[in-house]
């Protein structure tokens, strides 16, 4: 499991060099920058795998100023990075909210209910990663 997660972020590290070596063959070859480093999610929970068939799921969200999204749950782990705009993530549970901007990475809550309003004047754009049970989905919306 951690192996196909460290296999995918090499192929896009290795992607990324590539293209810069392409536009500036003065740079070093690679450059890393760390983003994040952490154990718990957004609300202080261990961060926890899916045990059995892992799904890394790979997707862009697109979010218009003033929208909000519905109250909703993830089962299993999702981690976000804001290429841009400005997104307010509230637990409805607890009433604590984080605000997070482009160059920020998100370790969703596991299990909580929550929703994110897009409080800039511009979109909201999020590369979303989801490690599900093969099959299953990773957003619950409450009734």
């Amino acid at each position: 499991m951690r192996k196909l997660l460290v296999s995918v972020l090499l192929a896009v590290a290795a992607l990324y060099a590539n293209c810069a070596l392409a536009l500036d063959s003065s740079r070093p070859p690679v450059v890393v920058t760390p983003l994040v480093s952490r154990t718990t999610t957004a609300s202080g929970q261990p961060i926890t795998l899916p045990q059995k068939n892992v799904q890394v799921l790979v997707s862009t969200y697109d979010i218009a100023p003033g929208a909000t999204l519905p109250v909703h749950r993830h089962p299993f782990p999702r981690y976000a990075y804001v290429e841009a705009g400005t997104l307010k993530v509230t637990n409805v549970e607890t009433g604590n909210s984080n605000t997070y901007k482009a160059g920020d990475f998100i370790i969703e809550m596991i299990g909580q209910w929550h929703q994110a309003t897009n409080i800039g004047d511009g979109p909201v754009k999020l590369l979303v990663i989801d490690q599900v049970e093969q099959g299953a989905k990773n957003t619950e919306l409450r009734q």
